[in-house]
C-alpha cells in the first residue's frame, strides 16, 4: 500500500503527558488529565490506519482536544451553518447531507459557500466532518441505467464534499435486486474505484455496515472486506468501514452477548485500523433481524452495555462516533440526550479510572 503521504502519529499530535482532555469538563470530571497509556494507544492505532495523514491529523486533533461524540445535523438554510448547529449540541464533529438525500438533482458548491463552510467550521472549532450519500444510489444493481446514474451521483457528491473539504463520505454499498451477491458486490467495488479515481481530494469513503437480509450488499464483514479487495490498493488510503451498531445488531453480530467477538471477527476480516467512523445507534428490533429501524440509545434491544464498552474501548477513542437517533419533535433536544448518555458513560468510565 502506498505510504508516502502518511507521516507518523506520535504522542506530541495528543498533547503533552497531563494535559487537560477538554471533554472531561464537559462530562463533569473536571480537572482530569488524559492518561499518557490512552494517548500511547491513539497514536498507535493512527499510525497503523490506512488513512491520509489529512483524516489521521483530523482524528488526533479530535482525540486530543474534544470528545468524539457528535450527530447528524441539518443543513437547512445552507450547508455552513451545520457547523453552528453541532456546537449547539456541544459537538465537535459532524455528519451531514451535501443536497437532499431522495432527490437525483446534483447541486454544486459554488466557490463562496465552500469557503463559508470552512470558516464556520474554523470558527466553531469542528474538527471531524463528513457527508452521507444519497439514499438513492445503489452502486450495486444490476440495472445498467441505475448503475450509471448512481455511480454519477456518487462522484457529484464526491465533488461536493473535495470543494467543502469534508474528512469522510459515509456510502451503503446497495442492493443486487437480482440476487447475485457477488456480482452485486464486483459491481459496487467498480463504482467506488471509478468515482474515486475520478476525483482527488481529501475524503476518504467508508463503506458502511448494513442490516443484512435479501439482495442487500454490505450486510456482513466479508461483503464490506470482498469489495475493498476488489478496489486497486493505490486507493486504499482513501478507504475505510463505517460500523454502526443497530445494523451490525440487526444483521447477526452479537454485540451484547458477545463483545469481544465481534471485533475479534472484524479484526481478521478487515483489520481494526480500517474502522473509521461509528453510528451510534440503538435498535427496536431484536438481535439478526434485519431490520434498520434506529431508537435511542439505551431505549432499544442493545441496551447499555455494548455502548458503554465501546465508549470505554481504548481501540476506539480516536474514532468519532456520530448519533443518527431519532430527532423528532426536538432535534436538538434529543441529540442532547443521546450525547448526554454517551458522556455520561465517559464520565462513569473516568471516575472508576
Amino acid at each position: 500500500m502506498p505510504r508516502s503521504d502518511r507521516k507518523p502519529m506520535g504522542l506530541e499530535q495528543l498533547g503533552a503527558e497531563g494535559t487537560a482532555f477538554p471533554s472531561a469538563v464537559r462530562s463533569g470530571a473536571t480537572g482530569t488529565s488524559f492518561p499518557v497509556e490512552r494517548k500511547k494507544c491513539i497514536a498507535g492505532f493512527l499510525d497503523r490506519a490506512p488513512f491520509s495523514t489529512h483524516l489521521r491529523t483530523s482524528m488526533a486533533h479530535l482525540a486530543r482536544d474534544e470528545d468524539e461524540f457528535g450527530a447528524h445535523v441539518s443543513t437547512a438554510g445552507g450547508v455552513d451553518l451545520a457547523p453552528g448547529r453541532a456546537r449547539e449540541i456541544e459537538s465537535v464533529c459532524l455528519q451531514l447531507f451535501t443536497k437532499q438525500p431522495s432527490r437525483w438533482a446534483e447541486p454544486t458548491v459554488e466557490p463562496a459557500l465552500g469557503d463559508s463552510f470552512r470558516r464556520e467550521r474554523e470558527r466553531h472549532g469542528i474538527r471531524v466532518a463528513g457527508s452521507h450519500d444519497s439514499y438513492l444510489i445503489n452502486l450495486a444493481s444490476p440495472r445498467q441505467d441505475l448503475w450509471e446514474r448512481s455511480l454519477e451521483s456518487f462522484r457529484r457528491e464526491l465533488e461536493r464534499c473535495a470543494s467543502l473539504a469534508l474528512d469522510f463520505l459515509v456510502t451503503h454499498p446497495g442492493n443486487a435486486t437480482d440476487g447475485d451477491l457477488e456480482s452485486g458486490i464486483a459491481r459496487n467495488a467498480e463504482g467506488v474505484t471509478r468515482a474515486l479515481e475520478a476525483v482527488p481530494g481529501p475524503t476518504t469513503v467508508f463503506l458502511e455496515l448494513t442490516a443484512g437480509g435479501g439482495s442487500t450488499v454490505g450486510g456482513s464483514f466479508e461483503h464490506l472486506a470482498a469489495i475493498l479487495a476488489r478496489v486497486p490498493r493505490g486507493l486504499h488510503s482513501r478507504l475505510g468501514v463505517c460500523f454502526d451498531t443497530c445494523h451490525a445488531y440487526s444483521a447477526g453480530y452479537d454485540l451484547v452477548g458477545d463483545y469481544e467477538g465481534v471485533w475479534a471477527a472484524f479484526g481478521d476480516l478487515l483489520g481494526l485500523e480500517r474502522l473509521g467512523l461509528f453510528h451510534m445507534n440503538d435498535s427496536r428490533n431484536p438481535f439478526g433481524s434485519k431490520k434498520d429501524r434506529h431508537e435511542h440509545l439505551g431505549e432499544g434491544s442493545l441496551g447499555r452495555e455494548p455502548f458503554r464498552r465501546i465508549v470505554e474501548d481504548e481501540r476506539f477513542l480516536a474514532i468519532p462516533k456520530i448519533l443518527e437517533t431519532p430527532k423528532e419533535p426536538d432535534p436538538v433536544g434529543n441529540d442532547l440526550r443521546n450525547l448526554g448518555f454517551l458522556r455520561e458513560l465517559r464520565r462513569e468510565a473516568k471516575e472508576r479510572s
